[in-house]
């Protein structure tokens, strides 16, 4: 089944390259669903996300016109890959964009949640525990972290998270099972707390 969905991945992209422009539409309807999730996910921001969407897929028109497409057969990955950069390239522009005031700094500080005000030392805290458990997902296997992702941080039911990664729904729940013990692995190997004392 993904050797067909492969070959007439590759097909399309051939129309494209011929002058057949709405075999290009065919491809983002059938993946843009995957891509958006992955860009929102990753940068949390529907506006941004969109833009980074769109921008995505100008690169990949820009690409596919100039003839630098090379690797025939795993379009999405290589989409995947021009998504995840472009993520990479807006965290950078936030960075270098982000300067913080002493007020926002206090405001930031004094964040209220559940009811209750955080010291700054709580909210250092949280933030360190929040970082250290997205590097712990982000070395899981890609179809781990995928379900990760999708289900914590996307909000998605393990049924559309079988549905968007074309799994069942036996399949996605294992891999969330193998993802939950790999992370209860490495948090004892790198000896990690996740709680604030």
């Amino acid at each position: 089944m993904e050797t067909i969905e492969i070959n007439n991945d590759y097909e399309l992209l051939k129309k494209f390259v011929n002058g057949d422009h709405q075999s290009l539409e065919v491809l983002i309807n059938k993946y843009k669903a995957r891509i958006y999730t992955y860009i929102l996910l990753m940068v949390k921001n529907s506006q941004a996300a969109e833009d980074i969407f769109q921008d995505t897929f100008i690169k990949v028109i820009k690409s596919l016109t100039k003839g630098n497409y090379a690797e025939k057969g795993i379009f999405v990955a290589w989409v995947m890959r021009i998504a995840h950069n472009l993520v990479i390239d807006y965290f950078r522009k936030e960075k270098r964009l982000q300067s913080t005031s002493c007020e926002e700094i206090d405001s930031d500080v004094l964040t209220c949640k559940g009811g209750v005000e955080l010291n700054v030392e709580e909210v250092i805290i949280q933030h360190q525990i929040s970082k250290d458990l997205r590097h712990l997902v982000d070395k899981l296997p890609s179809d781990q972290r995928t379900v990760i992702l999708l289900r914590h941080y996307g909000g998605l039911s393990f049924k559309e998270i079988a549905a968007q990664t074309g799994v069942s729904i036996n399949t996605a729940l294992g891999r969330m099972r193998y993802a939950l013990i790999c992370l209860r692995k490495m948090i004892r190997e790198k000896n990690i707390s996740l709680t604030v004392i």
